[in-house]
């Protein structure tokens, strides 16, 4: 049976956090009675990961692993969990779950309105952050959003939070020609996905910080400012199928 969702959560180096992930996420799926599949992204991990994967999954058929042939980076491990997902909704997220899985159907419920896209921001004036990141990481986050708005596009107050849904349609259109393949490859995607035409619907949210996350925002600052002013050339360089240069959908597509 084709599964109405699935959940894609890139994972490097997650065998400590992932088990309580999957109890989390087994328990929602299994409460509100969803079809769906849980699509684990083993990214080049070099501790048990896989192996936690395949131990959970021979009791939870509804979990499978995809393995990376060596650690490309968290853009590319989605890219891959998205190639090989089968539901007519398709998100993803973190494998801490720092918004809590129960808040899946605030995302999905755009996209049976319409909407190609829908992401938690903690942007927003009702998302409720339980527990703060440390006050560098929010203000280089803030720093980040404004230079998205500068060079990349407007409209979109957080770009970052790591729970994203898209349809079927809008995944397997902007997935395939992703460039970025390090942290800051959610502007890339909602950048093709807004020049393609598509509706981004941001979603207020429950954030709850996770200590142990993996982005420093000072060490990697660099590489991710310069991985966004890359993205405009990027797109243009290898548009989105459907997609001219300009950013205008052909009639065709």
């Amino acid at each position: 049976m084709t599964p109405e969702i699935s959940i894609i959560i890139p994972a490097y180096n997650e065998a400590l956090r992932l088990p309580a992930t999957f109890d989390r996420v087994e328990r929602y799926l299994a409460t509100t009675g969803t079809p769906a599949e849980v699509i684990v992204v083993d990214d080049g991990s070099r501790d048990g990961t896989a192996e936690i994967v395949r131990q959970r999954a021979a009791r939870w058929p509804q979990l499978r692993l995809v393995a990376a042939e060596r650690n490309g980076g968290k853009g590319a491990a989605v890219r891959l969990g998205m190639a090989a997902a089968r539901g007519r909704f398709r998100v993803f997220s973190d494998a801490d779950l720092s918004v809590p899985i129960d808040d899946l159907e605030k995302l999905l419920r755009p996209l049976r309105g319409g909407a190609g896209v829908a992401i938690a921001s903690r942007g927003l004036r009702d998302s409720q952050v339980e527990l703060h990141q440390p006050w560098y990481r929010e203000t280089m986050g803030k720093i980040f959003n404004r230079l998205v708005r500068i060079f990349v596009f407007g409209g979109v107050a957080d770009t970052q939070c790591g729970f994203k849904a898209f349809t079927a349609e809008v995944a397997e259109r902007v997935f395939p020609s992703l460039q970025t393949r390090g942290f800051g490859f959610d502007v890339e995607v909602l950048y093709r996905a807004k020049r393609a035409g598509y509706r981004i619907v941001e979603v207020p949210t429950r954030w709850i910080n996770s200590p142990q996350s993996r982005v420093h925002p000072i060490r990697h600052s660099a590489t991710m400012f310069l991985e966004l002013l890359a993205i405009p050339n990027r797109v243009r360089a290898h548009p989105t199928p459907g997609v001219n240069k300009a950013g205008e959908r052909r009639a065709s597509a």
